[in-house]
């Protein structure tokens, strides 16, 4: 089953923009979407078994709109994909402990407690980031989700 390239895009938009859809809903709904980091694939279920890693973590909010701390998000045409980057970087706690270890991948959740079921998006952050004392994890403006 697929999406047309314009309702991806519409639907990158109302999830990271808070834009809603013409004649599928009225609203946008909240104005943030907090982000995960993960050492581990979440699947499609959605699994928070590998979230964080270190004592200070904790999901970060990100704005729903268009402004310095939301999304940016492009249409898909038959050449190219819909998808969405931060339009500014995404920093979560400063690690604090010598605890040490690699995200691989993130997730996008409605809530800061948001269960595995609530997964918006998950996928593999490319390149992953590396963690130790003193670094503070980041998704950057150059991190993407992508439709198709």
């Amino acid at each position: 089953m697929s999406k047309s390239d314009k309702f991806e895009y519409d639907f990158l938009k109302q999830t990271f923009n808070g834009t809603p859809i013409t004649n599928q809903s009225a609203s946008g709904g909240s104005t943030n979407i907090w982000m995960a980091l993960l050492t581990a694939d979440p699947g499609d279920a959605g699994s928070t078994a590998a979230e964080g890693g270190y004592a200070a973590y904790a999901r970060t909010i990100s704005d729903r709109s268009t402004g310095a701390t939301g999304w940016s998000v492009t249409s898909g045409t038959s050449a190219a994909n819909a998808s969405a980057s931060p339009v500014g970087n995404i920093d979560f706690p400063q690690v604090a402990t010598t605890s040490t270890g690699t995200f691989t991948h993130f997730a996008t959740y409605p809530t800061s407690n948001g269960v595995a079921a609530d997964m918006l998006y998950g996928g593999t952050v490319t390149p992953n980031i590396n963690f130790g004392q003193n670094v503070i994890p980041r998704l950057t403006t150059g991190s993407s989700i992508t439709e198709d």
